[in-house]
């Protein structure tokens, strides 16, 4: 990781972490991932190989940042869907700022809509850090667009348990994910799509 985008890192976990301090509406809270989750999700895309990383809820662009990185050494990339067009700009800014944006393409929109219109197996891992109370409406298109042997993996399975309960069941419960949770951060449920046999 280059001195520039680490020191961008560090000053965009500080931002994070202050403004969300003093602002009470969830629209203008950046709802950063932990540092410790950003170094996970790295070795996750380095380990898997993953060139085709999608992430759905890019806040001030700091999660972005780490899977784009990550990415880049395994020769891939990151598409990022964000509805807010004030999240959309900041992160744009944090972007440009990166020495990265080349590997990372910004989509505004509203997530599901994205999803039903990706083409299958089109992504070797999906981020979800996005509207919790959505997420088992999405799951039919998560699973269609994940490449077999992909990887799922959604944050906040810990401190918003009671949230993430309905979906984290519905995945448990199909026959064709392995899942796990890891008390890493906020908490990261895990999901691989079973490879196809034969």
């Amino acid at each position: 990781m280059t001195e520039t985008l680490e020191a961008l890192l560090h000053e965009l976990e500080e931002y994070g972490a202050s403004n969300d301090a003093v602002i009470a509406e969830r629209p203008r809270r950046m709802l950063n991932i932990t540092h410790d989750t950003g170094e996970f999700l790295s070795v996750l895309v380095r380990a898997s190989d993953a060139r085709r990383v999608l992430e759905i809820g890019t806040s001030n662009g700091y999660s972005t940042l780490w899977l784009a990185e990550a990415a880049l050494a395994v020769g891939g990339s990151v598409t990022t869907v964000e509805f807010s067009d004030f999240k959309l700009q900041l992160a744009a800014k944090s972007f440009e700022r990166s020495g990265i944006a080349h590997a990372i393409t910004q989509i505004r929109g509203e997530a599901g809509e994205f999803l039903r219109t990706a083409s299958e197996s089109s992504f070797d891992i999906v981020f979800l850090d996005s509207e919790r109370a959505e997420y088992p409406a999405w799951l039919a298109d998560l699973k269609r667009i994940l490449r077999a042997g992909g990887l799922l993996v959604v944050d906040n399975a810990i401190s918003h348990a009671t949230e993430m309960t309905s979906f984290m069941e519905q995945v448990k419960g199909d026959a064709d994910f392995t899942t796990c949770t890891v008390p890493v951060g906020n908490g990261e449920f895990l999901a691989t799509l079973q490879r196809s046999s034969g």
